[in-house]
């Protein structure tokens, strides 16, 4: 049988979503047989011209720029969504309402409110959703959870990350809706920060209580229209100090106004016996050190990935040859698709990213109350 999939929006992630399910069967060979076959059958945009070019270069069988007609044709079983963030809640909701699955980007929503609105109505609805944390679906990342689950680096005592971009550094870089909260919500931590505390819970379990600060280093920005500059109303940067529900301490720091970083997502984990250290502009790579042998001869070992670390192989099966981006969107789109078919658990799903928003909202509930601690 056929699964309908239905895509809104053609920018970036709207690209990715729509390669990797034009990839997801041919690239990972256990979805074969194994669930429904993935057919693109309707691509949204605006205007409709640029729908259609879009749907032609992307190999959807049909067009519109009418959202909601996308999410309530019963030719559509699955919506991807990969719209600016105040689109996220109106569309999931939707598409939910509507018996569809989901994939969604994240942040969830703009409000903690609407993020537990959209996992509650998914709950009760009973369809499968999932959010685009790819970087959880690096088999590096997979392998570090491997790790530390099996006491390689001894009892868990410390989580240090860092995500740092520079897509905010410029203060010339035009006022967007980006600067909005009523479109984008929380800045730094909604759009890149949710990605560390999905890294964190992965490695670390749930987060008990922290304490933050925010800052917003550029507050106005040119109107693109050059009458004026605009307001930035939401965070470029953030630092947090956790405590997790395991009894270990962690810290994050958070940029998006970081020259130079590109997409600097990373962490050290620090354990009794030793420590992994991974960062995602070397996405290919783990340093691993253990406190074991002759002390003269340890150091930081470094683990390229290659086929021992699935599912790696199902892409290339050489060693030190390298995944990429989309690579792990694949890997995340094989993960839904075997959530719809029942055959594990889709994650990380509605709930699991209510649990990322908490965090999040949290960490801004801190800093505007002077850095008062928030338990979770």
């Amino acid at each position: 049988m056929a699964l309908g999939i239905g895509v809104i929006g053609t920018g970036f992630m709207g690209k990715t979503h729509a390669l990797a399910w034009r990839n997801v069967k041919a690239v990972l060979g256990g979805v074969n047989g194994a669930v429904e076959t993935p057919e693109l059958r309707l691509l949204c945009e605006t205007p409709l011209a640029r729908a259609e070019v879009m749907a032609d270069q992307f190999g959807f069988a049909g067009a519109t720029d009418d959202w909601q007609a996308l999410v309530n044709d019963p030719a559509i079983d699955v919506v991807s969504i990969t719209t600016p963030n105040g689109l996220h809640h109106p569309m999931a909701m939707a598409a939910i309402a509507a018996g569809k699955h989901v994939w969604c980007e994240k942040p969830m929503a703009l409000t903690l409110a609407q993020a537990e609105e959209m996992a509650a109505a998914a709950r009760a609805r009973g369809v499968t959703t999932m959010l685009g944390y790819n970087y959880i679906s690096n088999p590096a990342f997979t392998h570090a959870q491997r790790l530390a689950q099996s006491g390689a680096i001894g009892r868990l005592v410390q989580f240090r990350g860092w995500v740092d971009e520079d897509y905010q550094a410029d203060p010339d870089l035009p006022w967007s809706w980006r600067a909005k909260l009523e479109d984008a919500g929380l800045g730094a931590l909604g759009d890149i920060g949710t990605h560390l505390v999905s890294m964190a819970h992965g490695l670390m379990g749930p987060v008990a209580s922290l304490i933050a600060d925010m800052q917003t280093i550029h507050e106005t920005r040119p109107l693109p229209d050059g009458t004026g500059r605009g307001v930035v109303e939401n965070e470029d940067a953030a630092s947090v100090i956790l405590r997790f529900a395991n009894g270990a301490q962690g810290s994050m720091v958070i940029s998006r106004s970081a020259w130079g970083r590109k997409s600097r997502l990373g962490f050290e984990l620090h354990g009794t016996k030793g420590m992994i250290v991974f960062d995602q502009e070397r996405m290919n790579e783990l340093q691993l050190y253990q406190n074991e042998g002759p002390k003269a001869e340890q150091g930081f070992k470094t683990i390229l990935t290659g086929p021992a670390h699935a599912p790696y192989g199902e892409f290339c099966p050489a060693p030190g040859h390298q995944l990429g981006f989309n690579d792990l969107k694949v890997i995340e789109c094989a993960r839904l698709l075997r959530g719809i078919a029942g055959l594990e658990q889709a994650q990380p799903d509605f709930e699991a990213g209510l649990r990322i928003e908490r965090v999040i909202h949290a960490i801004a509930a801190s800093a505007r109350a002077g850095g008062t601690r928030m338990t979770l």
